[in-house]
């Protein structure tokens, strides 16, 4: 089984650029044009969130036209930049997500399910994993305690020693960590916001970030408490099923070079 995630697509109108120079919907094109390509095509993508800039109408719009070239099945989740109702309203062909509340849901693929978890706080760039998201969560595991499974969500549930970032972190992410614990059969947490890969121990599984299809964050934190950007177009994870386990490998196909320092 192969699986591709994408995330922080950060989609904006025909002309708007991310920064001031990203075309962010150029580069989500040119990514879902290699997608396209792989030989065996990925069995679905996941998209975890960020998927458009401001939660706008016409970058929903936009987004949707991009993505209707992509081949293989797709299963989105919201980001801290999309608005849920404008996400739902852009999505309510995908009959999965739910008509109210947090957009979590399962999609009982196999041999691995996924599971996914809306982890947005309205607007606010800290995530939230609250009591009845929390119960949702144990009770789906328990569902399915055999079925190796695939959690994804937007916000990752550990630090990256970026300070900007780590200052506003998932909320209920304890919680999380002793659900994740408690059932054995998560193979890996997927995530993005944060737009670089990193992985880490948690839970007894791994949880991992996946990078952007625009812009990445550099890991050279600055003693000003910064930290920097890196162009690097497009970047997506590949996550394959070997039959007891879930290998992930991280793709890119430009090269990187310095953007400026954010602050």
């Amino acid at each position: 089984m192969l699986i591709a995630q994408i995330t922080d697509t950060h989609v904006r109108r025909k002309r708007d650029l991310l920064h001031h120079m990203i075309q962010t919907g150029r580069e989500l094109r040119r990514c879902i044009e290699i997608l396209n390509a792989l030989v065996p095509q990925p069995d679905f993508v996941v998209a975890t969130g960020d998927l458009v800039d401001r939660g706008k109408v016409k970058e929903y719009r936009r987004l949707r036209a991009i993505l209707a070239k992509l081949r293989a099945p797709l299963y989105v989740l919201p980001g801290n930049h999309d608005d849920r109702d404008g996400f739902r309203e852009a999505f309510v062909d995908h009959t999965y997500l739910p008509r109210t509340g947090p957009l979590c849901y399962t999609i009982e693929t196999r041999p691995v399910r996924l599971v996914a978890l809306d982890t947005t706080r309205g607007r606010k760039p800290g995530g939230e994993l609250d009591a009845p998201r929390l119960l949702w969560l144990d009770m789906t595991l328990g569902q399915e305690p055999q079925v190796p499974t695939l959690v994804a969500m937007h916000h990752p549930p550990f630090d990256l020693g970026i300070a900007p970032l780590d200052a506003k972190p998932l909320r209920g992410r304890e919680a999380f960590e002793e659900i994740v614990a408690r059932h054995g059969q998560i193979v890996r947490i997927v995530c993005g916001h944060v737009h670089c890969a990193v992985e880490r121990p948690f839970g007894g599984t791994v949880a991992s970030t996946a990078p952007s299809t625009s812009q990445q964050l550099a890991f050279d934190v600055g003693v000003d408490g910064g930290y920097g950007l890196h162009i690097e177009a497009p970047g997506y994870a590949l996550h394959r099923w070997t039959g007891t386990r879930l290998e992930t490998s991280v793709e890119r196909t430009a090269q990187t070079r310095r953007l400026r320092a954010i602050s």
